[in-house]
């Protein structure tokens, strides 16, 4: 498990493509003191397992699932990632707890920047708005980050960016049509599919409206 805010802003060392598999190496410098082969690491928000780490650099195996609903088949040598190990019982959970599992992807269509603020507005599938609320919680490439605004109608939403998270972030450096791996709120989710199944059923609508 995660907690959204990024730890490192690190590099990409190599990709290896092999059938159905993609293998990556993540610059991780000090980072890797203490790190045991086997470990989560969520990189871009994506949570993968540590497969070998040699001077600095740790490796991770990208299946062939992960390859298609992230946006890890992307990467490139020298490209940046977000990179947070994962979190310990009783360390302080500043973002939002994030499983490392990503919902889906989504664009960058709009980028609005005024002086220290920068509003990102993304598209996503139609599917997922449901699970997005505003001033609600959302994981964008592994940040955690408060949903500024949302247009059902189009499917889009916004978020804004404080210089911190500009300067600390991959979300500093996106362009227009770039990717990031968007991961709903895991509480918003459950309530909402409750919810749905709850009024899908004519005898569970009916006690639930009558209570």
């Amino acid at each position: 498990m995660f907690t959204g805010i990024v730890q490192n802003l690190a590099s990409i060392a190599s990709v290896e493509n092999e059938s159905n598999l993609i293998r990556i190496a993540v610059e991780l410098g000090d980072s890797t003191e203490n790190l045991e082969l086997g470990a989560s690491v969520a990189v871009n928000g994506t949570c993968l397992t540590v497969t070998s780490i040699d001077r600095g650099a740790a490796y991770f195996d990208v299946i062939k699932e992960t390859a298609v609903t992230t946006n890890l088949a992307d990467l490139e040598v020298g490209q940046r990632v977000n990179v947070e190990r994962s979190f310990k019982v009783g360390d302080e959970v500043g973002g939002h707890i994030i499983s490392g599992h990503v919902t889906a992807t989504a664009a960058l269509v709009n980028l609005k920047i005024d002086e220290h603020d920068r509003v990102l507005s993304f598209k996503i599938d139609p599917k997922w708005m449901n699970y997005i609320l505003h001033k609600g919680y959302v994981g964008l490439d592994g940040a955690s980050l408060t949903v500024s605004s949302v247009d059902r109608a189009d499917s889009l939403f916004s978020v804004s960016l404080i210089p911190e998270t500009i300067n600390r972030t991959t979300l500093g450096q996106l362009e227009l049509g770039d990717r990031i791996n968007v991961e709903v709120d895991s509480q918003t989710l459950a309530i909402v599919e409750t919810v749905e199944r709850v009024l899908a059923d004519p005898l569970m609508r009916k006690q639930f409206l009558a209570s």
